[in-house]
């Protein structure tokens, strides 16, 4: 039996605070988590076994036990990325285009190198050793329509023990022909990798249609079809991104009401299906994500980076929309979620709105969570939860130490990390209470 200690300041989040049903703000997000000055996070086998203040739990803890202190730093739970396509890593700042041409001039081209499964096994370890040194331990991943990407991404991320979500990406129209599949192939294809990776390991499947405009209607019902045959699994796709590209669904879809019309008839909503953007949304949209328990993934730094607009972040909390964060790489331009929530504050300014620092470590952790229906797995230190967590450093740079000297409180603390933080503010990442080696080289 492994059992390990770490002590230090600790936060997690047990409620949304922007949901915490309370007349009062300050009180409501205050029961939103759980904040200890000097608190012990108590890990048996992986999981997370106790968690509470060092005074009360110090006397019951086995004097043999090695406390592990950590400090001038935080103890969180690892970061969530709800939406990101690993073999766009290579293209991540690419000049100049919104949405459709910059798929035309700079994705495809780049996706075609995914066939050779030994540089699909070279991206895949670059990009999962990027996602940990910026404290991401879960992720929504988009392979290319080979199924030779995602099973060289499932190797690699089963050889680091990490809870990763994949799918292989299904597109029969509209792209070139160097990248598109059959129907039926796609069916075949997804469903064997279904059979050889969800559940192995830490690794579950997505089903994933890469969006409407390059699926055809055969294509979509039998997705559809995967998920019904398949409990469990996940769905992944593009929503409301780009006007050009919402005026594309309704020419190739004139019987849909709305571009989530699309999904809705080949039966793809539900409690584990993550729809990227949504950011130009009508009202039946957001009711029917609402009903369906279906989830949205807020791409700041890629919605600001292609001109696709500003996501209306309070209008999807409104309807009891489900919300986690995505980097959207290689679209947006960092794999550090707090320069990512460096963008989701700077987008609700511009709409007149706030984004305040706890609800957007909510959104990168316990949001990201409930967003792939994975409360109670990974997002926070319930007991029983698999323990991976970061610790963010409080001198990470000359800056953010000068910075958080003068924060009186742990809002400002945090507010300081979303804004001046990235790679270099993650101190540490541990898989199951394991500190992860991290090749950056």
């Amino acid at each position: 039996m492994s059992v390990k200690a770490f002590r230090g300041e600790i936060l997690h989040f047990v409620e949304d605070p922007a949901s915490t049903p309370c007349q009062d703000k300050e009180q409501a997000e205050q029961s939103s988590y759980q904040y200890f000055e000097d608190g012990i996070l108590l890990i048996e086998n992986g999981k997370i076994k106790q968690l509470g203040t060092a005074k009360a739990m110090l006397a019951d803890l086995e004097h043999s036990l090695e406390i592990q202190h950590i400090e001038n730093g935080l103890i969180v739970p690892g970061f969530i990325d709800t939406h990101i396509h690993y073999p766009q890593t290579e293209m991540i700042g690419s000049y100049g285009e919104q949405l459709l041409q910059w798929l035309e001039d700079y994705t495809f081209p780049t996706e075609k190198k995914f066939a050779d499964k030994a540089y699909a096994t070279k991206i895949s370890e670059f990009f999962l050793n990027q996602l940990l040194a910026n404290g991401t331990t879960t992720a929504l991943v988009f392979g290319t329509v080979h199924a030779e990407s995602v099973n060289a991404f499932f190797e690699v991320a089963l050889a680091k023990n990490l809870r990763m979500i994949a799918g292989k990406v299904m597109m029969d129209r509209n792209a070139p022909d160097y990248l598109l599949d059959t129907a039926q192939s796609s069916y075949q294809q997804s469903k064997q990798l279904i059979k050889d990776w969800h559940g192995k390991g830490r690794l579950q499947y997505a089903i994933t249609p890469r969006f409407a405009p390059t699926s055809s209607d055969e294509q979509l019902s039998l997705a559809g079809k995967l998920l019904k045959e398949h409990p469990g699994v996940y769905m992944q796709t593009h929503l409301s991104e780009n006007l050009k590209e919402i005026e594309w669904v309704k020419s190739l879809n004139p019987d849909c009401e709305n571009y989530l019309d699309v999904y809705k008839k080949h039966q793809l909503l539900g409690s584990r299906s993550v729809f990227a953007h949504g950011i130009h949304l009508c009202d039946a949209e957001y009711s029917d994500l609402s009903q369906s328990n279906s989830a949205l993934s807020f791409c700041p730094s890629s919605n600001l980076f292609l001109g696709s607009g500003l996501f209306k972040l309070d209008v999807a909390q409104q309807h009891n929309i489900k919300v986690g964060l995505g980097t959207d790489i290689g679209a947006g331009t960092s794999f550090s979620l707090l320069e990512t929530l460096k963008d989701a504050y700077k987008t609700q300014q511009l709409r007149g709105k706030k984004l305040d620092s706890l609800q957007s470590f909510y959104l990168a952790t316990l949001g990201g969570a409930r967003a792939l229906d994975l409360e109670g797995t990974v997002g926070n230190f319930q007991v029983g939860c698999e323990a991976d967590f970061i610790v963010l450093d409080y001198h990470a740079t000359p800056l953010m130490k000068l910075r958080l000297e003068q924060c009186q409180s742990l809002a400002e603390k945090l507010f300081s990390f979303t804004i001046l933080g990235d790679d270099r503010a993650v101190k540490a990442t541990y898989i199951q209470g394991e500190l992860a080696e991290v090749n950056c080289d």
